[in-house]
């Protein structure tokens, strides 16, 4: 009885085993199947990662390059802007060129005609700093000879000669040099009133004398001029405040 119970039981177990290597086998096909879905949904999901990545990687290029070209435009034009302005001004020193051409041509005959009435006025003005005044009209008709120097800066030393001429004829002035009177130079100080009156005092203050501009030469003046001839050389040197002075002076005469 235990013999046929033994023998039920080791049927019965290689029944269940056979049944179980059974399912087992019919199993495995799905499971490999499955596995392969999972190992091809992982690259697909690792692809659909990179391909984002690369997306995200060309949109933050793309915008840079947006970007860049944004600011490219934007010096761009303003470069055109310089440009523009650079060609105005290239075109503006061209006409002036031409128009300080022409100026020229018509200025030259003009500062040739003052520089020679300069020289006129001295000689024929009252005789106060006469070497430094002909010097100077000597200076501006060899600068008008002179090639390298332009006509604007020719025009102006002309104009500053004049406006020194100018303010002669509106100031006092006290200045040391030499007077020849009788074949005689003698050192005095002489006493510049506008253009009306040129006068001099010898240094120790015994003669004293003015330019006569109807004979053309320097007088005496008798002893009663100097004083005031010497109060004029102290208002002149802004020793002393300004005074009357009661002097004789050049009246132009009247041409009937």
């Amino acid at each position: 009885m235990k013999r046929k119970l033994a023998a039920m039981t080791t049927v019965a177990l290689s029944m269940l085993f056979g049944i179980a290597h059974a399912e087992v086998d019919a199993l495995t096909p799905a499971l490999s199947e499955q596995a392969n879905s999972d190992a091809a949904a992982l690259a697909s999901q690792e692809k659909i990662n990179s391909l984002a990545e690369a997306e995200s990687r060309d949109l933050q290029r793309f915008r840079t390059a947006s970007q860049r070209l944004e600011s490219l435009e934007i010096y761009n034009l303003q470069l055109q802007k310089l440009i523009d302005s650079q060609v105005q001004e290239i075109e503006s020193i061209v006409r002036q060129t031409e128009e300080i051409e022409n100026i020229e041509t018509g200025a030259l005959p003009l500062m040739i005609k003052m520089t020679s009435t300069l020289g006129e006025i001295i000689d024929l003005d009252v005789p106060f700093l006469t070497a430094e005044r002909e010097q100077r009209a000597a200076s501006l008709s060899a600068l008008i000879d002179r090639a390298d120097v332009t006509a604007g800066e020719k025009f102006r030393r002309i104009m500053e000669a004049y406006l020194v001429e100018v303010d002669y004829g509106r100031t006092i002035e006290a200045y040391r040099g030499e007077l020849a009177m009788s074949g005689e130079a003698r050192t005095v100080d002489f006493l510049r009133i506008g253009r009306v009156g040129l006068y001099y005092q010898t240094l120790d203050g015994e003669e004293s004398g003015h330019w006569s501009a109807q004979r053309g030469e320097f007088e005496r003046l008798d002893d009663s001029a100097r004083r005031p001839i010497m109060l004029g050389l102290r208002v002149a040197r802004k020793q002393s405040p300004p005074e009357l002075l009661s002097l004789p002076i050049n009246v132009p005469e009247l041409q009937l």
